[in-house]
């Protein structure tokens, strides 16, 4: 599989580009600070990982991860990602990316509102309704009886075929929630999101990184997108 591009080195970003180099996926990673601020990083994961650019990491692939909170995604570098499939993880935070009226009305979902920041890019929500940890826990080879399933939600097949295909790469099965207006259902506080995949999913919110990853098949997350129902986003408090 080509390079993939990894906009963003928190702790999602982080463990995509754990289990890709994993899987013999070289990786060129970026954030904000620069590439000198990745050495550590990239030493750690080995000679497939590269430190780069935002602009760099764009260009690495046809594939690119964009794992930054919302208020950066106005400085994703939107020219270099025009043509290329975005891997979107992420999610609306209102007490860390303030007050966004178009999200807190439901005129668009968060997958919507970053895709009109990267005109030309083929965007497709993935990966924001897992916690961090719970991605190495739970990625297994294709076929095994325990294998996690995660949502994408996308507007373009050939992407989302793309976007799958990777996934698989890294561990895991996918299921089609549909096109991004959809993603409301795998966004924070929905029944497929996050708790799903904790061994104890009634833990208090704060402790739910302590809790080991628990395995999620298809069907049991193809139930829940359906039956999921919209979290009022204007009532998200964290």
């Amino acid at each position: 599989m080509p390079t993939l591009g990894i906009i963003g080195s928190g702790r999602v970003g982080t463990a995509v580009a754990r289990l890709a180099v994993a899987a013999g996926i070289p990786v060129v990673v970026a954030n904000s600070r620069g590439p000198h601020s990745l050495a550590g990083l990239t030493g750690r994961l080995g000679p497939l990982a590269t430190a780069g650019t935002a602009e760099e990491a764009a260009q690495a692939g046809g594939l690119v991860v964009a794992s930054v909170p919302l208020t950066a995604v106005p400085a994703l570098p939107a020219a270099a990602l025009r043509g290329r499939t975005v891997l979107d993880t992420i999610n609306y935070h209102p007490a860390r990316d303030g007050r966004i009226i178009p999200l807190d009305r439901e005129e668009l979902t968060t997958g919507e509102l970053v895709r009109r920041h990267l005109p030309g890019a083929r965007l497709v929500k993935a990966f924001n309704n897992i916690l961090a940890h719970h991605l190495p826990q739970l990625a297994r080879p294709t076929g095994a009886p325990d294998r996690t399933a995660l949502p994408i939600a996308g507007d373009e097949a050939w992407s989302k075929a793309a976007a799958a295909a990777l996934i698989d790469r890294l561990g895991f099965d996918t299921v089609d929630a549909g096109p991004l207006a959809a993603c409301w259902r795998f966004e924070p506080e929905s029944t497929a999101c996050t708790r799903m995949y904790a061994a104890d999913p009634d833990v208090p919110r704060e402790g739910l990184a302590d809790v080991p990853g628990l395995p999620v098949p298809a069907e049991g997350l193809r139930a829940a997108l359906t039956h999921a129902r919209r979290v009022r986003v204007a009532d998200r408090t964290y």
